[in-house]
């Protein structure tokens, strides 16, 4: 049977799969989510949810480095990878073998497509619309609850992902996408997907939010002191970083979760 993937490609797969691989942790979730955690024969090292998950499946490398040739001994009949996760020439090398099907996702609009893809490419439609349906429920009582979008000062920040270098969310990612739905500003909307900063350049920009994210780099309660001495009158924050970037089934607590988020910062503003 053929789908089309995100990339516009077409993928020609036995319907419905019965062994998949998922190489991104997100997706991983997702699948499981849809009731498919038992046809899940290969996931990646950064599949922590559900948590029981890598004690269970194989696990056949990271994201970006994946053992192609124990992939090929697991014969799955569907793999589920990402544009920007994944390698493109390891996907290159997979697809000699199997069907891949790549998501590309850059904001909510897009990870919305991706659930209702993934429900049908796996015969799971009526729980992928559920899903959807709740976290759609979600955003919109957030909104509503919070007045967003009648917000003309939207707190301005930045969101920082790495350290040594210090690198930052730009525009055109989906962390971005998330950071407007939650109600602030990102300062480097207009820069390259995943700038490069110094701390100079992060004093000269002088933001009123600095998000310290739990991934991909582990930010600790000692880093915020570090910066703190940089920027005295910036509000530096901790912020589970699943909540802004995962794109998949966790989706339906991320507005929740912005709300505390506005509630901590309110509190200590």
């Amino acid at each position: 049977m053929e789908f089309i993937d995100q990339l516009d490609r077409k993928i020609e797969i036995n319907f419905p799969p019965k062994r998949i691989i998922s190489i991104v942790p997100s997706q991983t979730e997702l699948l499981c989510e849809l009731g498919h955690e038992d046809k899940l024969v290969g996931v990646t090292k950064f599949c922590v949810h559900p948590d029981h998950i890598r004690k269970s499946k194989p696990v056949i490398g990271g994201t970006k480095n994946l053992h192609i040739e124990q992939i090929r001994s697991l014969q799955p009949d569907l793999i589920i990878a990402n544009k920007e996760e994944n390698v493109k020439e390891q996907i290159e090398e997979l697809e000699k073998y199997f069907p891949v099907w790549l998501s590309d996702v850059r904001n909510f609009d897009d990870a919305i497509v991706m659930i209702k893809n993934l429900g049908e490419i796996t015969d799971r439609q009526e729980l992928s619309y559920k899903l959807i349906q709740e976290i759609e429920f979600e955003k919109e009582k957030y909104h509503s609850d919070h007045n967003i979008f009648a917000i003309h000062n939207f707190p301005i920040c930045i969101y920082i992902i790495w350290k040594n270098p210090y690198m930052i969310i730009g525009g055109d990612t989906f962390i971005s996408s998330m950071l407007e739905l939650a109600g602030f500003k990102n300062l480097f909307q207009d820069q390259l997907r995943y700038p490069e900063i110094t701390m100079e350049d992060i004093q000269i920009a002088n933001p009123q939010i600095v998000f310290l994210s739990s991934e991909p780099y582990p930010f600790k309660e000692k880093n915020i002191k570090e910066l703190q001495e940089f920027m005295p009158h910036a509000k530096i924050i901790l912020i589970d970083g699943e909540m802004f970037s995962w794109y998949g089934s966790r989706l339906q607590f991320s507005f929740q979760y912005f709300a505390e988020l506005r509630k901590q910062i309110t509190n200590t503003m």
